[in-house]
């Protein structure tokens, strides 16, 4: 069952009212099928029309809605043989960061990215997405490797944030994400990236300063959180909303900057009401930019990905 969110109030009270008619018309000789039917193309106008005029506030309550699919729904949904890989080889496992060897349609690459859990249990065992140290230098191991094998590289980035903790900062949670980009930056061989939901601060740049940065059209990406911006600049979290606005978080802004290079299109009401169609739309596009990327040599492929960066904010 689809959770709504607080904008999608008249849209739940329309799939109430049809659903309570469909329980009515159950076990009954009532023929209400008319009535449904109006009901429903009623409701999908409204998701419709709803979803095409979102504001940059909605767009991130939808980036975070807890039934949107993450980092292992695409596995499950487009990848095969995929081996697990965990350790950062200097101090443990960091469940955050989900990384290993994987088959995207035959081709072979190493896949990375951010897990933020399902329900509690696994929200938990997975730091919500927050990853610490030990999580990006793991993240620097795969994609070495990577580079040694002639694998590209693909990550999907969904964190609020790199773990803001005590014990993060004691294993040198700074050092770990820059060392995490020098790696992204470095790596020999083409590397896509795609924000699937929250592209947070460092925590998102340390996985996606890739050759092709793409967007789910409903997934936002900042320096910060228009919670943590609101703060700041108003000294209260209750302009998040015009925070959001102002710091031009979503994809369609940030195409139009050249942050990123594509939005990909999510199914009408967002990528929870459909996953595999969402998975279908991504990877396919990542496959796009793979077959772009591998025809370039190593030296034209890191010299473009450093320009690429250099030239984001240029007049």
């Amino acid at each position: 069952m689809i959770s709504f969110l607080e904008f999608e109030k008249p849209i739940a009270e329309l799939e109430a009212r049809i659903a309570e008619l469909r329980a009515t018309a159950s076990g009954s000789d009532l023929d209400i099928a008319s009535e449904i039917g109006r009901l429903e193309k009623k409701s999908a106008a409204l998701l419709s029309g709803t979803y095409a005029k979102l504001s940059p506030w909605q767009k991130t309550q939808v980036a975070r809605h807890p039934q949107r699919p993450h980092f292992v729904d695409y596995l499950a949904l487009g990848f095969t043989e995929f081996v697990p890989l965990g350790g950062d080889r200097l101090y443990g496992e960091d469940q955050a960061i989900i990384g290993g060897l994987a088959k995207l349609n035959g081709r072979k690459v190493m896949l990375i990215g951010h897990e933020k859990g399902s329900d509690t249990t696994s929200r938990i065992r997975h730091n919500f997405g927050m990853a610490k140290p030990e999580g990006y230098r793991k993240a620097i191991r795969l994609m070495e490797m990577a580079g040694k094998f002639g694998l590209p590289v693909v990550t999907l980035v969904d964190t609020a944030g790199a773990f803001p903790g005590v014990e993060a900062e004691e294993r040198g949670q700074a050092e770990a994400i820059a060392r995490s980009i020098e790696a992204c930056l470095g790596v020999p061989v083409p590397m896509v990236s795609a924000i699937v939901g929250e592209g947070g601060s460092g925590g998102a740049v340390a996985l996606a300063a890739a050759d092709r940065v793409l967007m789910l059209e409903h997934s936002i990406y900042s320096v910060i959180s228009p919670e943590g911006a609101s703060s700041i600049l108003w000294r209260t979290p209750d302009k998040a909303a015009d925070a959001a606005e102002a710091m031009k978080v979503t994809a369609q802004d940030l195409l139009s900057l050249g942050v990123i290079e594509r939005v990909v299109a999510e199914p009408t009401g967002g990528a929870h009401r459909d996953a595999g169609k969402t998975a279908q739309a991504l990877l396919g596009a990542i496959e796009q930019e793979l077959d772009v990327l591998s025809a370039l040599p190593t030296g034209d492929l890191l010299a473009r990905r450093e320009e690429r960066f250099l030239k984001i904010g240029r007049a």
